[in-house]
């Protein structure tokens, strides 16, 4: 008989937000069940350290002078992990065979072959009592991939029970707005690429943490009431559009900048960040079929902003019955499966490796 897993899959987005938690059942291929679902946020303490280290964090040199530093924060983070593991599992009381830890990334260069997310499997484990899947991009950079982006073979699985349930037609696209905006789509043989498109909400967050009191633009209506500043966002887009870093197929925060906006209101800063967003993401679209997941839905002047550049109408997954705050978290939960039964998470068309892998090191430190 098949065996069904119980996994809880833990997500750190480049949003930075938080830690996305799941508990599914799946047997890593074309069974899949949600379980929980639920949000915790960062205490103040980690979000502040996790901030300036992003802010510190350029390349692989600042990796091993911030060493130090980036130890005792993984330490405490993972901690944190183990405690809202903890939490979830004692209030869904179901028995986990194993967890899917991503992990927080703080760099990721596929120019300089290294990925690095925080997050310490061993102790996760060592305090858990459970097995453990963590590092999940290093075999796929391995093998010539970009180590990103790893949910595609999720995604896929997804469409496919939509698909049955005649909820959806193909091809498809599905756009999930994190820090970083990343792309599947699925066409009319079930056939999948994806990439990473553009920032998502790195950029409108960023501004709002070092201009105001605010972690994040809440549905976009700061940048709504300002004005855009086109000689600015047209040279901004000009130098972007001219500059490698826009050809690539996996993105990291440290790849943009705010620069630009300096000098402006908080408003008219946040509407030219929003707009410039908006244009990148807006030319790496079609015009079909289009569903959103990922915290950057929430955003509804960025959403919008695309909606008039492209003249098109986003969807929101959540209209399909699927939570979309969750669908990374659900993710890494079924990719820790299929790495546990050695079944491949990335592909050539989803992160450009020379041949389908497997992902993820299994650690049983108890």
């Amino acid at each position: 008989m098949e065996k069904i897993y119980t996994v809880i899959g833990l997500m750190s987005g480049t949003s930075m937000d938080g830690i996305d938690t799941s508990i599914i059942k799946s047997n890593g291929e074309d069974e899949f069940t949600v379980i929980k679902d639920e949000h915790f946020e960062y205490p103040n303490d980690i979000f502040e350290k996790l901030a300036d280290l992003r802010e510190k964090i350029t390349n692989l040199r600042d990796l091993q002078i911030l060493k130090k530093k980036i130890n005792l924060l993984e330490k405490d983070f993972t901690l944190f992990n183990a405690e809202i593991v903890n939490n979830i599992v004692k209030k869904s009381k179901v028995e986990i065979d194993f967890v899917g830890f991503h992990g927080q990334t703080i760099f990721h260069s596929f120019e300089e072959k290294n990925t690095r997310q925080l997050g310490d499997g061993n102790l996760l484990s060592q305090i858990l009592k459970k097995k453990v899947i963590f590092n999940f991009r290093k075999k796929d950079m391995l093998n010539g991939g970009e180590g990103a982006p790893l949910t595609p073979i999720f995604h896929k699985l997804l469409i496919k029970k939509l698909f049955k349930e005649k909820k959806v037609k193909l091809p498809i696209q599905i756009i999930n707005i994190g820090g970083i905006s990343n792309i599947t789509i699925i066409d009319k043989n079930f056939d999948m690429q994806s990439m990473d498109i553009g920032p998502g909400n790195c950029l409108i967050d960023r501004w709002m943490r070092l201009n105001s009191n605010k972690k994040f633009d809440d549905e976009g209506n700061i940048a709504r009431s300002g004005k855009v500043d086109k000689f600015i966002l047209n040279q901004s887009l000009d130098n972007f559009y001219n500059h490698p870093i826009s050809k690539k197929k996996s993105l990291d925060v440290s790849d943009f900048d705010i620069s630009f906006a300096r000098g402006l209101t908080l408003e008219n800063g946040a509407s030219t960040i929003v707009e410039f967003t908006a244009d990148i993401l807006a030319k790496k679209i079609t015009k079909d079929n289009i569903y959103l997941c990922g915290g950057g839905r929430k955003n509804n002047f960025l959403i919008e902003t695309i909606e008039k550049k492209k003249n098109i109408k986003l969807n929101l997954i959540d209209d399909l019955g699927i939570n979309g705050n969750f669908v990374e978290s659900q993710a890494f939960g079924y990719l820790a499966i299929r790495s546990f039964l050695g079944l491949n998470i990335t592909f050539p068309k989803t992160t450009g490796c020379k041949e389908p892998c497997t992902g993820g090191d299994l650690v049983e430190n108890y």
